[in-house]
């Protein structure tokens, strides 16, 4: 028996021990507490995706050891993109588990090599140096070199891999195996794009959130670009994603709106008061809610109807709250953001559960009339949570208790994610400390998010605002994007090529794409400098850079002379052939797909897949350049199509298609 197979049989019998094992976890029964039994059993599931992803790559590569099958049937077992990354990580773990079986969690490093440096492989495992540190605390002497060169020695064979070499200090350099590179791309062709495998879930994201009879301004803007670009990845992976807009449509605010809509329009109850702009109503009802002693008693007296839920309150309320759906409503649509409201009105009954809960089982504690929560009762670490104030009323606090208590137990997620401004991560690590606490958030079972990013800035570098010092409209800044886009298609003259209706599809398609782009092209993190000027310029790492490359791509195969409409019929007699080096070096940019998304996965940062389009950009443009596709005669005339490299250009825009789609931008067919 060969080392491939002896390492299959060993794979397939661990398999066999896990689902027996599984079965046991199953079978414990309701009798016991089955907490512990849960982590075993998440744990043993992803250990048994591992091991059967593994294992089918060991079959195959047995498959070729013995030289069973035709060199174009080799790798039939993996036919689409996979993440390179996963499964060398899991290829080196193995080898370094069996070359140091006494070490603990030994480290397995795998980093990508950038693609301007190809002899040092296109992957590395920079694990040696690091074991070499733990084996010296434990009193044995071995040196880098030495110990990737054990690593190599136990390395199983895998037909991803055409080659891996030692090389400097201890490096490991690992380089692709091109066969794989080729079927996978021809997979692509046939198939279009299909999702890494990953456990499937129910994730809420909670985004956008903005107040009711409040105009959506800049700060918005990134909780709304941000979640909705989460909830396309996280669809594209085929999860089960609820998109929740928590808006604020309820507190003391709404008795001072309900007051100041009874005076202005007394027929209220029945004619529709034409409210056009609902900010500066907020602002007269506030104004006098701030001078007038007697407006500002008569404002509580109707917060309190509209929660006893007297009529007419509830009928200004719910005026109020359509106008302002509305104004939302036309943000959403030019942003092309879907989204669900459940707003703070929506957990009223809920917070009052919450409250009877938490109290019952003993977390709330008085505090000066109040009545507050820790996290960790017992270092009282950060901030309480306030659950109830002084005055008998509720907090944000309560209502984000009653929400993840809503979201955990009755709609049933195993993920939520928070979307809003870096200020607020304090204030989601209670929420979530106290969630766990009280047994409503369990981690082995349960992930929770806060994504936080930071402000935006005006080009003069402080806080963006208009010249009267007032918060930017993000309606105004919409216009305001389209107005400028036009303005540069005009300026390229684009208006004397374009109809009226491609010119005004290609205005949309800068003007949202360049302000999406430009936001999420930046690590959420940080704060970002917004400048219309920078957004639309057409080269450098930006959406309309982008955007023209696109079109550009999908013009090629349409001015080829020949139908390359429809891929899957194509590929039955077709395929890729990869012989240049900037054909293989574009191969291997477009396989590194599955890795990009694996990575936002786990860290919710899209400016990962911002920087890997501007990659597949540039990385065309070379294979372009020096590839020819179509070659022509002095006259003009098509002599010669290269239909592996159209069909690897048709490859280029599925994959950039896709990136374009979780990131929201909408490409155009001219520009």
């Amino acid at each position: 028996m060969s080392v491939l197979e002896h390492e299959a049989q060993r794979l397939s019998q661990m398999e066999h021990e896990i689902r027996q094992i599984k079965e046991q976890i199953e079978n414990v029964g309701n009798a016991t507490d089955l907490g512990s039994y849960d982590e075993e059993l998440a744990k043993l599931e992803t250990n048994n995706m591992k091991l059967k992803h593994r294992l089918s790559i060991l079959n195959k590569a047995i498959e070729k050891e013995r030289g069973n099958s035709s060199t174009s049937n080799k790798l039939n077992s993996i036919t689409e993109m996979i993440s390179i990354t996963e499964h060398l990580y899991d290829l080196f773990e193995s080898a370094i588990k069996s070359a140091y079986p006494d070490l603990t969690n030994p480290p397995v490093i795998i980093t990508p090599v950038s693609a301007n440096t190809p002899k040092f492989g296109d992957y590395q495992c920079n694990s040696a140096m690091p074991i070499a540190q733990l084996l010296k605390t434990k009193g044995l002497k071995s040196n880098p070199r030495e110990v990737a060169q054990n690593i190599m020695n136990h390395l199983g064979h895998s037909v991803l891999v055409s080659k891996s070499e030692i090389a400097g200090a201890g490096f490991i350099n690992v380089f692709l195996e091109k066969s794989y590179g080729v079927m996978a791309i021809n997979e692509l062709l046939r198939n279009e794009i299909t999702p890494p495998s990953c456990k499937k879930q129910r994730v809420l994201v909670d985004f956008s959130s903005p107040n009711i009879a409040k105009q959506m301004h800049v700060g918005h803007l990134r909780s709304t670009i941000i979640g909705e670009s989460i909830c396309r990845l996280l669809e594209f992976l085929g999860h089960d994603v609820i998109r929740v807009n928590h808006v604020g449509d309820w507190g003391t605010q709404f008795g001072m709106l309900i007051a100041h809509l009874e005076d202005r329009f007394p027929n209220f109850t029945n004619e529709v008061p034409p409210i056009s702009d609902l900010q500066e109503f907020y602002k007269e009802s506030k104004k006098r809610f701030d001078e007038d002693e007697d407006f500002k008693k008569r404002a509580y007296s109707s917060v309190v109807k509209l929660q006893s839920g007297e009529k007419n309150s509830k009928k200004a309320w719910t005026l109020i709250c359509d106008v302002s759906r509305k104004e939302f409503q036309k943000i959403y649509d030019a942003l092309d953001v879907t989204i669900k409201e459940f707003g703070e009105s929506f957990y009223q009954s809920r917070m009052e559960s919450i409250v009877k809960f938490l109290e019952k089982e003993g977390y709330l504690e008085e505090d000066e009339g109040r009545k507050i929560m820790w996290g960790n009762p017992e270092t009282r670490d950060g901030i309480p949570l306030t659950i109830i104030k002084s005055d008998g009323g509720f907090t944000y606090d309560t209502s984000d208790m009653a929400a993840i208590k809503y979201r955990l137990e009755e709609e049933k997620a195993d993920w939520i994610i928070y979307v809003t401004d870096s200020g607020q991560s304090t204030h989601f690590k209670i929420i979530f400390e106290c969630a766990e606490r009280a047994k409503i958030l369990d981690y082995k079972k349960h992930r929770v998010d806060h994504v936080g990013f930071g402000v935006v800035l005006g080009e003069d570098g402080k806080k963006f605002k208009t010249r009267s010092g007032e918060t930017v409209k993000l309606s105004d800044l919409l216009n305001e994007g389209l107005k400028r886009s036009l303005d540069k298609l005009i300026e390229k003259e684009r208006d004397k090529v374009l109809t009226p209706e491609e010119l005004k599809a290609a205005q949309e398609s800068v003007a949202y794409g360049c302000i999406k782009y430009a936001d999420l092209s930046h690590n959420r993190i940080n704060e970002y400098v917004f400048s219309f000027d920078k957004m639309l310029e057409d080269r450098g790492n930006t959406a309309v850079y982008l955007l023209y490359a696109f079109t550009r791509i999908r013009s090629i195969a349409r001015n080829c002379g020949e139908d390359f409409t429809n891929l899957k019929k194509i590929m039955e007699t077709e395929s890729i052939s990869v012989e240049h080096e900037k054909e293989w070096k574009l191969v291997k940019t477009l396989l590194k797909f599955p890795d990009v998304i694996s990575k936002i996965t786990k860290d919710l940062f899209l400016h990962h897949l911002c920087e890997y389009v501007f990659e597949i950009s540039t990385t065309f443009t070379e294979f372009y350049d020096v590839c020819y596709c179509i070659e022509k005669n002095k006259e003009g005339k098509i002599i010669k199509v290269n239909r592996s490299r159209i069909l690897l250009c048709e490859a280029t825009a599925l994959v950039l298609g896709k990136c374009f789609d979780i990131l929201g931008l909408k490409p155009v067919a001219k520009i």
